[in-house]
């Protein structure tokens, strides 16, 4: 990552230790969670999300009506071959994330998790590819994987007899693999289109930002077309049913699939936007930057003198240091805080302080993803910031980061 110029500075203060402030430490990443853990993939959990079960009843039930016409003599099986179907469409858009996950893995970006959900599913990919092209075929290999799985499918079809489950369920198949391969495809974030429409955009302006404003746009409008053009589509019969009665029951169905399938896309767009511009900003949050200056005191330092010597230099932090001058422990601002004003002649910095570690010692040239980085992993309220020979820098407060991660969130793309 890299570090916007300029000379080294000194952190200023502007006031006292002990200011109020959030004093948390940014979440340390858990096991992402997300629904049943269904296995892993190189590492990656396998996440079913409690929506797809509602999906999963919803296709059972209208595939169930369908092959009521075709097979009637299933009877109530159809409802037993409807959820296989319903459970191998799913298999397929799993193969359709896997190839994103594997794609990324090759690049070196870390893939959080897999999720299957509601309409599809979703890799969690933490990090942007680092050139336009490997960006297009991260995204260009999910929709190759379902036009691949729809083309085997349809040979199968050679296979099976016309007429038999086996039959009527491959055609199922091959229609759904191929549907997902297209809807995908549309030039509109946050589908894999979008992101190819991204590196597009990115390749011919050199500019990501560029490329997401117009992806995340079109995608917009997208969703605005699936919000209108998906219930006329389905009444004029051009999505099959011609010359079939709607009824009143069907209409409303067709416009709550319309509108669930545009907010996604509509929300995922807006979403794309603001992850873009925050990547974008990321650079901005540098250690060095945000490090609060601060003043040495001994462990047996009342706490009302070590707040006047802080006063005094200007500075905003407490670093409890030995007798030979070496920092051992950092004094915690949420401590300072709950000390009553009458207290702090008695009390000693020594029993407010937290044991420095390596993990709260902080690289003063960190900055952006790897600032992030290093405080999820060892979370805690203030981390010593040192210079590459070691010597004393600061006291990073994470509130600060905070603070300054919601700024750059705030901050409009260039």
């Amino acid at each position: 990552m890299d570090e916007s110029g300029g000379q080294k500075r000194r952190p200023e203060g502007d006031g006292r230790p002990g200011a109020p402030g959030p004093g948390k430490a940014p979440e340390r990443p858990r096991e992402p969670g997300g629904g049943l853990l269904m296995g892993r993939f190189f590492g990656v959990p396998i996440y079913v999300a409690p929506s797809w079960f509602l999906v999963a009843a919803l296709i059972t039930w209208v595939f169930g009506g369908q092959l009521d016409r075709v097979l009637p003599e299933l009877g109530g099986a159809r409802y037993l071959v409807s959820l296989f179907f319903a459970v191998a469409f799913y298999a397929s858009v799993l193969v359709h994330e896997l190839a994103h996950t594997v794609v990324a893995l090759r690049q070196k970006l870390p893939v959080r998790r897999i999720q299957l959900q509601f309409f599809g599913g979703v890799s969690e990919i933490e990090k942007e590819s680092e050139t336009p092209g490997r960006e297009f075929l991260l995204a260009f290999v999910g929709p190759l994987l379902s036009l691949v799985l729809g083309g085997a499918f349809y040979l199968a079809l050679d296979l099976v007899e016309p007429g038999t489950v086996p039959g009527v369920l491959i055609a199922g198949l091959t229609i759904s693999n191929l549907l997902v391969a297209v809807f995908n495809l549309l030039p509109g974030l946050p589908l894999d289109g979008g992101r190819m429409l991204r590196a597009v955009v990115w390749k011919l302006t050199g500019k990501p930002m560029s490329g997401t404003v117009a992806a995340a746009w079109v995608g917009r409008v997208l969703a605005v077309a699936v919000l209108i053009g998906l219930p006329l589509l389905t009444h004029t019969g051009t999505l099959g049913g011609a010359g079939q009665e709607v009824d009143g029951m069907d209409t409303v169905m067709d416009a709550l699939l319309a509108a669930i399938l545009a907010a996604i896309i509509w929300t995922g767009a807006g979403n794309s936007l603001r992850v873009a511009r925050l990547r974008e900003h990321l650079p901005d949050l540098r250690a060095r930057a945000l490090t609060r200056r601060a003043v040495p005191v001994e462990e047996a330092t009342p706490l009302s003198e070590a707040l006047r010597r802080a006063n005094e230099a200007g500075a905003r932090a407490l670093v409890v240091v030995d007798p030979h001058g070496d920092p051992v422990s950092l004094v915690r601002e949420a401590a300072i805080v709950g000390v009553p004003e009458h207290r702090r002649p008695w009390v000693a910095v020594g029993g407010l302080a937290q044991e420095i570690t390596e993990g709260t010692r902080v690289a003063a040239e960190l900055a952006g993803e790897e600032l992030l980085e290093r405080l999820r992993a060892h979370p805690a309220s203030e981390y010593l910031v040192v210079e590459e020979d070691g010597a004393v820098y600061g006291v990073l407060a994470a509130s600060d980061v905070e603070r300054a991660f919601v700024k750059a969130m705030a901050r409009p793309g260039s």
